[in-house]
């Protein structure tokens, strides 16, 4: 097994000021939202910001229920290296985009995880667990959105029920943990699932949409110095 640093993308990007301090405390990527929500940016506002920022920082748009068309164009006008897709049949849409993209985007897929202690395989999610399905996709994000919610809760999912499961998925594919994450329980996150990435918005922020520098910094620092962890992809 090879060890390999900690994965961190602080969501929710909405202006040059939050996105230039997350680069420089070390954030691998960046989220720009696509979708409705107090943190959505317009295409050609996050532009300015990509415009920016340094080449080796990931941006990836977050969109949820999007047509396949819409996605690609949003990417090509905002600058994107990559996309975060929720919502339904996102291995679907998954394969379409990375088809009329000739692969030149990074694909993350989303499951909730907010119903996971009631029901572990329903027919949505079943899905994904299939090697078909997963190659669609760089790594999997788990969160605790809802269907009324699909990120930025503030709550996580129920980790403890969880970890079976998610190490099993980490034998597959990589998986980035996400929901309800802050400075204060990154390292028990880790502890518990050893995951390839972490993936935070509330957690670092002052105010839906705003940044909080010193959060941010604690939050990547806390990650960063964590044990490196192996690849268990198979």
């Amino acid at each position: 097994m090879t060890s390999i640093p900690m994965w961190v993308k602080i969501c929710g990007t909405t202006n040059l000021e939050d996105a230039l301090a997350a680069a420089a405390a070390g954030a691998d990527a960046l989220g720009f939202i696509f979708a409705p929500s107090p943190r959505r940016i317009a295409p050609k506002d996050a532009a300015r910001v990509i415009a920016e920022l340094p080449l080796g920082v990931e941006k990836i748009g977050v969109f949820v229920n999007q047509q396949p068309a819409v996605i690609l164009q949003t990417a090509a006008a905002a600058g994107l290296t990559g996309i975060q897709l929720h919502g339904d049949d996102i291995a679907q849409t998954a394969a379409q985009v990375k088809r009329r993209s000739a692969g030149r985007l990074k694909i993350y897929g989303v499951v909730s995880m907010a119903g996971f202690a009631r029901d572990v395989a329903t027919a949505r999610e079943a899905m994904l667990w299939q090697p078909a399905s997963l190659r669609e996709f760089s790594a999997l994000l788990l969160d605790s959105g809802t269907a009324e919610q699909r990120g930025g809760t503030g709550k996580p999912f129920d980790w403890d029920q969880a970890v079976p499961f998610v190490r099993l998925l980490a034998k597959k594919i990589s998986v980035v943990i996400a929901g309800g994450l802050d400075p204060g329980n990154v390292g028990q996150a880790i502890a518990t699932f050893h995951p390839w990435g972490l993936d935070v918005v509330s957690g670092v922020e002052r105010e839906p949409g705003e940044k909080d520098h010193a959060k941010v910094r604690e939050f990547i620092q806390a990650a960063k110095n964590s044990p490196p962890r192996a690849s268990e992809k198979s």
